[in-house]
């Protein structure tokens, strides 16, 4: 689509959804009407600048059916949040709701180069997850043969990676890892099974580790995002070119942000990333601050679509880490390590107190094959394994070199960071 006739398409789409909101969500006009905002007067897409925010605090004030736009009867789904960091948010779909996100999805896989010929193994957790039942109604709306297989039982995953012929595989990167490890372990070589794309999402992941999980599998590793509170997966995806993930301009707005300032910052330059819903009926949400980092990629993709493209998710502003005055995201340990011969991908912080200061150690798996006995290689590892994260970091940190398979693994979200500083209550 030309952007001309784009751009003409959201601004009318934008204009609906706002007076939405305003005439059935009692929030947004306490805001709006706080704010001066008379939603009839948004006449140009730069004019979204005027309207005021949404946190996911006010989702979690809403609790749990408070921010939808359309009577319950009209609801035909619900989906929420997990709630590991507070209140659970809940979002709600009509059944149009439904009916194009089951078509964002479909885009989303046709994108990774997925077709009605392909066999795929849906791996996210179903329930109240929208991962799961997101790429579920995608993959049928595709035509794909779809495997509903859910998280867990990772062996059972791998032998119906293998005995069903699966050829694309929907999972988190992390679980993909222990899909392949488990493999081969069960004497498989997934590089020898039918498998040729994963489509993985839901937690940041590197550059590195998509080189990794391509190598251990064999396959062409594509990066997809969405959050639930904007609709679950299908908000953007990259295509086969893998440069960056097309935002699906028709159905979201996409604003980079400075974090600090809240004014929008270059293409090109990295920022907090805040969606607007331009088509859903359920709970259409307005300027809402993912607290994820990243950028627009300035110019064009050689597939030819002319959505713009934001790149992977490098971090979160709530996951982000202040250690002695600088700003850390984890993902910047796995960067490092990807580049370090002899461990593993796997690790983890341990955040403690020693004192008045935070305390980092991170732990970090030796590759499968290492000598962990010999003291004198073990030593040196650790040496290069420390200079490079504290020369990538510029701050102070340990590190303890563990053995291999000692870290825990995860069959959805990898857990980074494991902190224990209130647990010493600050001693």
């Amino acid at each position: 689509m030309p952007r001309t006739q784009l751009e003409e398409l959201q601004l009318k789409r934008l204009q609906d959804r706002l007076r939405a909101v305003y005439e059935n969500v009692p929030l947004y006009r306490e805001k709006f009407d706080a704010a001066g905002f008379d939603p009839d007067s948004l006449v140009t897409l730069e004019d979204l600048a005027r309207v005021p925010f949404t946190v996911k605090d006010d989702m979690r004030s809403a609790y749990p059916y408070g921010m939808f736009a359309a009577p319950l009867r009209d609801i035909v789904r619900v989906h929420s949040s997990s709630g590991t960091t507070g209140q659970i948010t809940v979002v709600g779909y009509t059944a149009g709701d439904i009916d194009r996100w089951a078509d964002l999805m479909a885009r989303t896989f046709a994108s990774a180069g997925a077709s009605a010929d392909d066999v795929m193994q849906v791996t996210y957790g179903y329930g109240l997850f929208t991962g799961g039942l997101g790429a579920h109604y995608g993959s049928e709306r595709l035509g794909a043969l779809t495997i509903p297989v859910s998280g867990g039982n990772t062996k059972r995953q791998v032998q119906i990676l293998k005995d069903f012929g699966v050829t694309v595989l929907a999972c988190t990167p992390s679980y993909a890892v222990l899909i392949g490890e488990t493999a081969k372990e069960m004497g498989i070589d997934p590089r020898d099974l039918p498998l040729r794309i994963g489509v993985f999402g839901a937690e940041p992941w590197s550059e590195n580790m998509r080189r990794q999980i391509e190598d251990l599998l064999g396959i062409t590793a594509i990066d997809i995002y969405g959050l639930s509170e904007i609709m679950g997966p299908g908000v953007a995806s990259e295509c086969v070119h893998q440069n960056g993930l097309h935002v699906f301009e028709d159905h979201f707005l996409i604003e980079i942000l400075d974090p600090e300032t809240l004014e929008a910052v270059p293409d090109g330059e990295y920022g907090e990333v805040v969606f607007t819903t331009l088509t859903k009926e359920g709970i259409p949400v307005i300027r809402y601050r993912t607290r994820d980092i990243s950028r627009i990629i300035p110019g064009s993709c050689a597939c030819g679509r002319t959505f713009r493209r934001m790149e992977r998710i490098t971090g979160r502003t709530d996951d982000m880490l202040i250690i002695r005055g600088v700003n850390v995201f984890p993902s910047q340990i796995e960067q490092v390590l990807a580049g370090v011969p002899g461990v593993a991908r796997h690790y983890q912080l341990v955040l403690t107190k020693k004192g008045a200061l935070d305390h980092v150690e991170v732990q970090v798996e030796v590759a499968p094959d290492f000598q962990f006995d010999e003291v004198r290689e073990l030593e040196r590892l650790q040496r290069k394994v420390k200079g490079d994260i504290e020369s990538a970091l510029a701050v102070s940190i340990n590190v303890k070199l563990v053995e291999p398979k000692s870290i825990a693994r995860s069959e959805g979200k990898a857990k980074r960071v494991l902190d224990l500083r209130n647990e010493q209550g600050g001693a």
